[in-house]
């Protein structure tokens, strides 16, 4: 498959590709183009001279080319969520098709936020020396954005991307992920089938640490829109410092569920053994439980009993299947590694830990004994379907255990006490906080990401994608509620 550059579908300019493995098999499903540096440079420029024009088209007249983009994905969910499945593992239709429901959400949403967000008037300052002047403010697409997309939720979290940024006028130049880019690519030619020009749309493939680098170090990118990890995103904001890029960065998390002693168990169990979506890899995903020693025990049981035993791993297309396997071979053998340094810490596995022989398929794992003070209890993010347990007997030991991380994304308790939950959620240190659920999910509303620590500063969502994706100008007329034009009576100390 052929990525977006210049005006239309192209291979790298060396002919350089790399392989799409099928993570389920080990597979070459596909190959796309390794983009050289020189790729990169020309479809920045190719989009700064596009973006004008995109820019110089009505609000209304851009949304709707964007709204028929979406009701196309999803007529056509079907075969895109088939593709997504085979390039991520993802069960087809439980977990890959609804990506792409979730994409025509996120696209027709971003139009909409767009046509109302309005700038402000006014009209009468209380100012001395500003009397008779018309102050308002307006928005104006930032220019080119750089999109850089996970591998772990491709489809969707690309819609958070570019969906408000073209609908505000920008034009993008995105970098698909390097494990999974076959249906990012996809969205692409439906946005251009749709009526965006090649050019707006621009769709880079290849390796992370090259592409990803010259994108965000050329000074022609007016704003970095990233997520991955907190090391990578260290990375970028220190490149894009040279320029004084903004950035708008989702990074890593270790979130926790904190179960206390009168949590409804049955929700529970079905809270945390949600954490099987995706094989784990969600950054909002639980990945400490954090339970009241008085009911760590049954919990312990009946999420092993009732929710893991009963996970079906296998052939992601296979109707059956309820968990596929990780995004490749080397994140598989990174989990295992992560699980055996927590046993050399004293944590003890009750359930699963081992690599099934398929290539990139792990386990659902349970590790008993986890204290506060291991790794995998504070900043050691395991992004992969397991589940530490960790007691506490007081609900500040909860708090404590769970800021005690340099990661801040979300949270979640569970408690039929509100009062109590609502003092433990103004104590945690992060984003978000799900009372009575786990933190492990994303309504597109919400106010999302790290808000707090390394989790990151972006709050991607439909409420503030619009204040990421432009920038406000302000616009003076000066005297216009005088008769005559009075020069010079702005204060003297704020002359100039």
């Amino acid at each position: 498959m052929q990525m977006i550059i210049g005006n239309g579908f192209a291979d790298a300019s060396d002919k350089k590709a790399r392989p799409v493995i099928n993570p389920a098999t080990g597979e070459v499903i596909d190959t796309v183009p390794e983009a050289t540096v020189e790729d990169v440079a020309y479809a920045i420029g190719v989009a700064v001279e596009a973006q004008r024009d995109w820019a110089n088209r009505t609000t209304r007249e851009r949304t709707d080319i964007i709204r028929k983009a979406a009701g196309m994905i999803r007529a056509r969910r079907v075969e895109l969520g088939k593709i997504l499945s085979l390039e991520t593992g993802k069960p087809y239709m439980g977990e890959a098709v609804w990506e792409f429901d979730s994409v025509a959400f996120i696209l027709e949403a971003s139009c909409e936020v767009a046509k109302h967000h309005y700038g402000q008037v006014m009209t009468d300052s209380t100012e001395p020396g500003y009397d008779n002047d018309l102050q308002f403010t307006m928005h104006t697409p930032r220019g080119v954005i750089a999109c850089i997309v996970p591998f772990n939720f491709p489809a969707a979290l690309w819609a958070f991307k570019v969906g408000g940024a073209l609908a505000a006028g920008n034009a993008i130049v995105v970098k698909a992920p390097s494990y999974d880019p076959l249906a990012v690519i996809e969205c692409h030619k439906i946005l251009i089938e749709a009526g965006i020009p090649a050019p707006v749309v621009q769709c880079l493939t290849g390796a992370g640490a090259r592409v990803g680098n010259a994108i965000c170090s050329d000074p022609r990118i007016d704003a970095i829109n990233f997520t991955g990890s907190t090391a990578t995103g260290i990375t970028i904001a220190k490149t894009a410092a040279e320029h004084l890029t903004p950035y708008y960065f989702e990074l890593g998390g270790n979130d926790g569920l904190i179960i206390c002693d009168d949590a409804d168990m049955d929700l529970a169990v079905s809270e945390a053994g949600d954490k099987s979506r995706n094989s784990g890899q969600a950054c909002s995903a639980a990945k400490r439980f954090i339970v009241h020693n008085s009911v760590k025990k049954r919990f312990t049981e009946r999420l092993i009993e009732e929710r893991l035993s009963r996970l079906v791993l296998g052939d992601p297309l296979d109707s059956e299947t309820t968990m596929g396997p990780l995004i490749g071979k080397s994140a598989a053998d990174e989990i295992f590694r992560q699980t055996q340094h927590t046993v050399a810490q004293g944590g003890k596995i009750r359930f699963g830990g081992k690599r099934r022989d398929s290539y990139a398929f792990f386990e659902p794992t349970v590790i008993e004994n986890v204290t506060p003070e291991m790794d995998i209890a504070r900043d050691m993010e395991v992004f992969g379907p397991v589940w530490p347990i960790i007691g506490f007997d007081r609900l500040e030991d909860a708090v404590t255990i769970h800021n005690n991380s340099r990661y801040g994304l979300g949270g979640g308790i569970l408690t039929p006490n509100m009062k109590k939950a609502l003092q433990v959620a103004r104590q945690l240190k992060t984003g978000h906080v799900a009372i009575n659920a786990s933190g492990g999910f994303r309504a597109a509303e919400l106010p999302f990401g790290g808000g707090s620590k390394a989790s990151g500063n972006s709050r991607e969502s439909m409420a503030e994608v619009m204040r990421e994706v432009t920038q406000q100008k302000s616009i003076i007329l000066r005297h216009v509620f005088s008769d005559e034009s009075v020069p010079g009576t702005a204060p003297e100390c704020l002359a100039g």
